[in-house]
């Protein structure tokens, strides 16, 4: 074989090489933008559905046909920064959203009928939800399950978020690999 074939099939391989890598990191940029992402659990807010430290499959693609439904489980960043957090929707759009002093929560006056709190929210716990939160054609309020623990919609700091706000829901639970599975509502 000549230096100049040589040549040719490694610049070949190379080019095929490059293009295979071109296409991976492609597929993989529109997945990561689009479709869904990975995203770990920072603190305690949603013991005892999650864990901190674990790592969770976030679908990102769902919200673009389906609206959001009570009980979903959503990531979205808090105050428009790279912090993202991890909660439960409880209200969705047109509801009015109170707690009461015995830490009932009630939507549209009915209390609502669930099993994720970790806890019975304590008064001082309340939030602006002690009086009663009603909810634009758009807005959802959200909560972490570890209720006496949680920074959410009760909160002004993070008050009613818009779908628009919602980077996904979380749908999977990578790791650890003992708890690896489905993250049911």
């Amino acid at each position: 074989m000549s230096n100049k074939s040589k040549r040719n099939k490694i610049l070949k391989e190379a080019f095929s090489t490059a293009l295979y890598f071109l296409v991976v990191f492609a597929l993989t940029a529109f997945v990561l933008k689009y479709v869904g992402q990975r995203s770990v659990v920072d603190g305690n807010s949603m013991n005892n559905t999650l864990y901190n430290g674990e790592s969770l499959w976030v679908n990102k693609f769902t919200y673009r046909f389906n609206d959001p439904e009570r009980f979903d489980i959503v990531v979205f960043p808090y105050q428009h920064s790279d912090t993202y957090f991890i909660k439960r929707i409880i209200g969705l759009p047109g509801e009015t959203i109170r707690i009461d002093e015995e830490g009932n929560i009630y939507i549209n006056g009915e209390i609502l009928e669930e099993h994720y709190g970790k806890e019975v929210i304590k008064p001082e716990n309340r939030g602006r939800a002690a009086q009663e939160v009603v909810l634009g054609e758009d807005e959802y309020f959200v909560m972490g399950d570890n209720r006496n623990d949680s920074l959410d919609s009760r909160f002004e700091s993070v008050g009613n978020l818009k779908k628009d706000d919602f980077v996904g829901k979380a749908v999977f639970r990578l790791f650890p690999l003992s708890q690896m599975g489905g993250i049911y509502e």
